[in-house]
């Protein structure tokens, strides 16, 4: 496979090379990712400097690709970006410690951050490839756990199981932090799980996701452990949040803003009582970064392009009562949404 992200990058950003030396961004530009390695793009291609530990790994991955992987030597990599006019890096992902040794060595940086950003956001069919797949794990997961969850399960227990369901499923690692939250626990957005046991009526929020070779997945499902008769509002409410989920998938078309889109579900959310009550953004971008761009929120000013992944995640949080979300991970495709979540019910299940 011949990996043109780096090319792409470098040709964007008018750079004489672009470095980098952070996990998610080696994974980008080569395609391998080491603990201990960097990256040097120029126009005659990419090389990657690891070490003894993953080099035989490194040539057996990247045979016939662009990247060509050699042994890592700080004064050879030092020498070679000092020979450069201009060398792109990401001060965000440079740490101060590094940035220096570079400035030491004489390598002349430019920030890239801004040329990062965009291109990352538009995703190649292979990388979109590898999303769906984590999508596909995730939402199996879910479905495989279901049937396993019965009163008593504390909130950790589900979480865990359900990371093992996705990991056996041949998920890579999560995308982050599991959340599962139980009755009024799902009022905070980023509850943190703990030890709550399960009790006959409680409210369910569960919101998690895996990666695929780096690539992430992000999926919320809300739902009721048994029925009380005592949801009455939170039924509404959840009507509500499922209304403003799918008028962004029907609505959101390639060009609007991240803004544009955010208000489609805010304004349905604040003529139905609740826009007081969705207190996060709309979305977030999904790529080898659970959290990257664009920005679909209120301050969302990127235009929306084809080939961009995000989330379509609208809720309704009333503090110490209940907590709604309905996510899927999007993508635009010939100017409009398409969801990777295909196996799952988003209308109120009760089981």
């Amino acid at each position: 496979m011949v990996y043109t992200n780096g090319k792409k990058v470098l040709n964007a950003c008018g750079a004489d090379a672009v470095y980098a030396s952070c996990e998610y961004l080696l994974r980008y530009l080569t395609g391998f990712v080491a603990e201990n390695g960097c990256v040097i793009v120029d126009q005659t291609g990419a090389t990657l400097y690891t070490d003894k530990r993953y080099i035989e790994a490194a040539e057996k991955i990247l045979a016939g690709s662009d990247v060509k992987p050699v042994l890592y030597t700080q004064s050879e990599v030092l020498e070679r970006l000092a020979g450069y006019e201009k060398v792109g890096i990401s001060f965000r992902e440079t740490s101060h410690v590094e940035y220096l040794t570079l400035e030491k060595a004489g390598v002349k940086t430019v920030n890239i951050e801004g040329t990062l950003n965009e291109t990352m956001s538009v995703k190649e069919s292979w990388e979109l490839e590898k999303i769906s797949v984590a999508c596909e794990i995730a939402e199996k997961a879910f479905l495989k756990l279901l049937p396993e969850i019965k009163e008593g399960a504390e909130e950790a227990e589900l979480a865990a199981l359900l990371e093992y369901n996705m990991k056996m499923l041949g998920a890579q690692s999560t995308s982050f932090d599991t959340i599962v939250a139980f009755g009024a626990h799902a009022s905070v957005p980023h509850y943190e799980t703990g030890r709550t046991k399960l009790t006959f009526g409680d409210e369910i929020l569960m919101d998690f996701g895996c990666k695929v070779d780096g690539y992430c997945s992000d999926i919320t499902r809300t739902f009721l452990f048994g029925d009380d008769g005592k949801h009455g509002e939170f039924k509404k409410a959840y009507e509500s949040v499922l209304t403003a989920h799918n008028l962004v998938k029907e609505k959101l078309c390639a060009g609007m803003t991240g803004k544009e889109a955010d208000a489609i579900a805010r304004e349905y959310l604040q003529a139905k009582g609740y826009g007081s009550l969705f207190t996060h953004s709309l979305g977030h971008g999904i790529g080898l970064n659970i959290h990257e761009c664009p920005s679909v929120s209120p301050k969302g000013t990127t235009a929306l392009m084809n080939g961009m992944v995000f989330s379509d995640e609208p809720g309704v949080y009333l503090a110490g009562e209940y907590g709604i979300r309905i996510e899927d991970t999007v993508c635009l495709e010939k100017d409009k949404v398409k969801s990777f979540m295909s196996k799952t019910d988003r209308n109120l299940v009760i089981l």
